[in-house]
């Protein structure tokens, strides 16, 4: 079985990067509080992009419209599929 990833609070990671901030190591923040560097590093880069974690907080504009553009192609798509079926259903009752 493979490992399940670790949850941090909001809280635990703004420590940590404010820690990182103050001039501690990045090694020395892995020993300590058995992180990794990659997640150090990006705690510290989105903190100081958006002042949030959450990954919606986090994208980029083009990212975003991405986002909104492919939720609309799902709905439409969706909607499509249901009038080709109402469609079917009605051209049978016209035979």
């Amino acid at each position: 079985m493979g490992k399940t990833p670790k949850r941090y609070t909001e809280e635990f990671k703004r420590q940590i990067v404010e820690l990182k901030k103050s001039g501690r190591g990045t090694t020395e923040l892995m020993r300590e509080y058995d992180l990794t560097k990659t997640s150090i590093n990006v705690w510290v880069r989105q903190f100081e992009n958006s002042g949030s974690f959450r990954e919606a907080d986090n994208l980029s504009e083009t990212e975003k419209e991405l986002r909104i553009l492919r939720k609309e192609n799902r709905q439409l798509r969706m909607e499509n599929d249901i009038l080709k079926q109402a469609a079917l259903i009605l051209g049978r009752k016209d035979v």
